[in-house]
């Protein structure tokens, strides 16, 4: 018998869900075989098979919160045909057998008052917030209607049924009194037309994470405007030669990833970071590059940009953001960040306001670009194409001298590639 566990999530990440199983009880699965997914606040990870053999057992199922070195299941020598037919047939009323599963994984909280291994619903196979919630309350799990995966009870189903007006059970002897541990607003009915889903850890992540930086910082923004002339033309003329060289394309961000590479060298309060009363000036530029997912908004990094040229850069992007879409990043990858670009001008934004990546203090937000009408410098007016871009920042330790001069540097070297050439 070999026991499916949950690797190490990485550093400061303790706990995952159960995202998805890929095989089922029964289904034989092949040595390293990928069984199933889970969820953290930045990743999703695959859970190999750790031997050949059978599912004989799924321990925790899809949505469960599981901690690391948690069993989610187990797997039995033999192939599922052998497996399926000589294998007991499952007591619907008894108890699952014994296993060594951590707190963290599935299991009901043991309490006095619950009567679910009388039930005809294994209390096991439900959700652990629903389980205490019938506990506490005294409710029989086959009186509730469970509308989750299989059948499975959910704390929305114990909260609909206790306001659906069930008959109330006796009152639990000297426990805290009914709906102690029910949220302090009960979820509101989803109506006919509507659909109630759960958001996933990592929407949850990031939720969590940008209205910290609301919080905490002293945002502000400061805004220019950058002409593409000179950048569009070198890129025109190269590119070809670029990508036949490099087997790369040569795309705009690897010249705003050098840009800001030589604006943070010179004003290094961009690129610190605080902690407590002190300030941290980094003297390495790994710059976060923004990527959108199917899963949500997540920022790989592009480590050590001041010793890479622009195509090992450009390599660097393209490979990270086609692993972060197929949600193939590592921990590694996504960690030690000093500085965020993101491109919402992929996506047709004119004009906005990024928010901070916290702990870092500074971030750059690039926009489409669009032809407008620009007056020359003997007054002539000219068709040009032009690209809005903003910086948000924390007034808390770049000054807005500091943040208006980083983004005309930004604006000089893209406007004069030469500059990034030179590093001037």
């Amino acid at each position: 018998m070999a026991e499916i566990k949950v690797p190490t999530l990485g550093e400061s990440v303790s706990e995952a869900t159960v995202a998805k199983w890929l095989k089922k009880e029964g289904d034989a699965v092949a040595a390293d075989e990928t069984i199933v997914e889970l969820e953290t606040d930045k990743v999703t990870l695959e859970v190999n098979a750790p031997a050949a053999g059978t599912i004989t057992r799924i321990i925790a199922p899809e949505g469960s919160n599981v901690g690391v070195g948690a069993i989610l299941g187990e797997i039995g020598a033999g192939s599922a045909a052998n497996d399926t037919k000589n294998a007991p047939k499952a007591d619907p009323i008894a108890p699952p057998p014994a296993a060594p599963v951590p707190p963290v994984a599935v299991q009901a909280a043991p309490t006095a008052a619950t009567s679910a291994a009388a039930a005809p619903t294994d209390a096991n196979s439900n959700g652990p917030a629903a389980n205490k919630m019938m506990a506490d309350n005294n409710i029989n799990p086959s009186d509730v209607s469970g509308t989750g995966r299989d059948g499975r009870v959910t704390k929305g189903d114990v909260i609909n049924h206790m306001e659906g007006g069930a008959a109330p059970a006796p009152a639990p002897v000297k426990q805290s009194p009914p709906l102690q541990n029910a949220p302090a607003s009960a979820p509101r009915q989803t109506g006919p037309r509507e659909e109630r889903v759960k958001m996933t850890r990592l929407r949850q992540s990031i939720a969590k994470r940008l209205k910290e930086a609301q919080n905490t910082a002293a945002m502000l923004t400061t805004f220019n405007e950058v002409d593409m002339t000179n950048v569009m033309a070198m890129r025109s003329e190269y590119k070809d030669a670029f990508e036949k060289k490099y087997k790369v394309k040569l795309g705009f961000m690897s010249f705003f990833v050098k840009a800001a590479v030589n604006a943070l060298k010179e004003f290094p309060a961009v690129n610190a970071e605080i902690d407590g009363d002190d300030i941290i000036y980094k003297n390495y530029y790994d710059l976060g590059v923004a990527v959108s997912t199917p899963q949500g908004l997540v920022v790989p990094v592009v480590k050590d940009c001041d010793s890479k040229n622009m195509a090992q850069i450009e390599k660097d992007i393209a490979d990270m953001g086609t692993r972060a879409k197929d949600g193939k990043l590592t921990m590694d990858e996504m960690k030690g960040g000093t500085f965020t670009i993101t491109n919402g001008g992929i996506f047709g934004s004119m004009l906005s306001t990024p928010i901070l990546n916290t702990p870092q203090v500074a971030i750059l937000g690039m926009h489409n670009i669009v032809q407008r009408p620009v007056v020359m410098p003997n007054g002539e007016i000219k068709a040009r194409p032009i690209m809005y871009v903003a910086m948000s920042y924390d007034h808390r330790i770049i000054d807005g001298k500091e943040a208006v001069s980083f983004l005309v540097r930004i604006k000089q070297a893209i406007e004069d590639p030469q500059r990034l050439v030179l590093e001037i």
